[in-house]
């Protein structure tokens, strides 16, 4: 096995079992290593410090498997690992019982680079870093042992993948897909997955608890739902007794599956929901110059920094959106606001919510932060693994 020796002073991350190794960390490599094998790490005075996944050209260059410099990473390592992961989730009553759950949560269940999502007895993985990738076969084995799902379908097609020097890879592994559309059932309201064609696996679960929450302050409410995907937000308002919900994307097949998504549901007030294709940002100043107010508005745009390093970008385009948001708010109205931006963390965020409210000459206040689902935890040696934030702002 090669060796990843480091520079003087870099073990400090790995003593606080922070699982990347950055490129200026590393002082030299001995022996040889192709990318994602497995790879000693060690201080600069040789002191051994764990085993990682070696990636030569990515600026992460190696991430942890084990900080037990003894540990092998084998078949058997995966197995332990999956199966933990899957317990934990087991452990947590308000887990039992889904049908559309996040099994690994890579770093933060110790397995780096690994994503895997079930939906029903359909698992969908995302294997985004070098090491991740070489042991493709233990996962999904690891996978089927644990959870006896019957299908697994790859969605390794993120833009990071190429961060790693690998292409993108999509498909089958085990089953094939069945004739009748995959669904879940999501507190109480019927919605579609496309494992191959929707955004990430096909669903964003993290969302799971927030969608509840939003049905639960929707009744005899006005909502606004920006940047609605395929409605999963939009249907649960409907659901908690909206008196209107009006829903805006500027994906038309988006919107396209999102009236799908309430046909599954006969049982919700199609008549009181409006689909709009519409660039968000364009159609809330027109809300604002027609004189539109609404009692709660959702804003949960895409990523707008996928890195610290576009975070003064994304925190303009942050604050323009909730500034329309605040305006368009009827008093005492309800902000749900969300980022999911890597590059934004939880403080900027609040700070660009509190000038967007200042802006828009609005009092608010913090009812309640907003972050994943349980089945998104963040590993307290690991911070980056809080991508998720959010704020239920009360604005007068």
């Amino acid at each position: 096995m090669a060796q990843l020796i480091l520079m003087p002073g870099k073990e400090r991350s790995a003593f606080k079992r922070h699982p990347w190794l950055f490129a200026g960390s590393v002082g030299r490599l001995e022996g040889r290593a192709r990318p994602g094998d497995t790879v000693e790490v060690l201080a600069d005075n040789l002191r051994p410090l764990g085993r990682a996944a070696y990636s030569p050209k990515s600026q992460i260059r190696a991430r942890f498997w084990t900080f037990d410099a003894e540990e092998s990473v084998d078949d058997g390592f995966f197995k332990r690992r999956v199966a933990a992961a899957v317990a934990r989730r087991q452990a947590l009553p308000e887990l039992r019982g889904q049908e559309g759950l996040r099994l690994i949560h890579a770093e933060s269940d110790g397995l780096p680079g690994v994503i895997a999502d079930q939906y029903g007895d359909t698992v969908v993985i995302q294997l985004t870093s070098a090491g991740a990738d070489k042991w493709r076969k233990a996962i999904v084995a690891a996978l089927v042992q644990a959870t006896g799902c019957q299908r697994i379908y790859e969605r390794s097609d993120s833009d990071v993948r190429g961060l790693e020097g690998l292409e993108s890879a999509t498909g089958w592994l085990l089953g094939e897909a069945r004739d009748e559309p995959l669904s879940i059932l999501e507190n109480g309201v019927r919605l579609a997955v496309d494992v191959a064609g929707g955004h990430k696996t096909g669903f964003y679960l993290d969302q799971r608890d927030n969608r509840q929450l939003l049905g639960q302050l929707s009744a005899g409410k006005d909502v606004l739902n920006c940047f609605c995907y395929t409605g999963g937000f939009s249907l649960q308002a409907l659901a908690g007794g909206a008196n209107s919900v009006l829903s805006i994307d500027s994906s038309g097949p988006a919107l396209v599956q999102a009236r799908a998504n309430l046909a599954l549901n006969p049982q919700l007030p199609a008549e009181r929901a409006q689909w709009q294709e519409a660039d968000v940002f364009q159609a809330l100043r027109d809300f604002r110059k027609e004189g539109k107010l609404f009692d709660v508005i959702v804003l949960d745009p895409p990523k707008f920094a996928p890195s610290a390093s576009h975070a003064d970008r994304a925190a303009r385009a942050y604050k323009d959106i909730n500034i329309l948001g605040c305006r368009l708010l009827k008093p005492g109205g309800l902000l749900m606001t969300y980022s999911c931006s890597g590059g934004i963390g939880l403080e900027l965020f609040q700070k660009i919510i509190a000038a967007a409210a200042l802006d828009a000459g609005r009092e608010a206040r913090i009812v309640r932060r907003l972050a994943g689902s349980a089945d998104h935890p963040v590993a307290l040696n690991f911070s980056e693994g809080e991508y998720l934030k959010g704020l239920l702002v009360q604005v007068d």
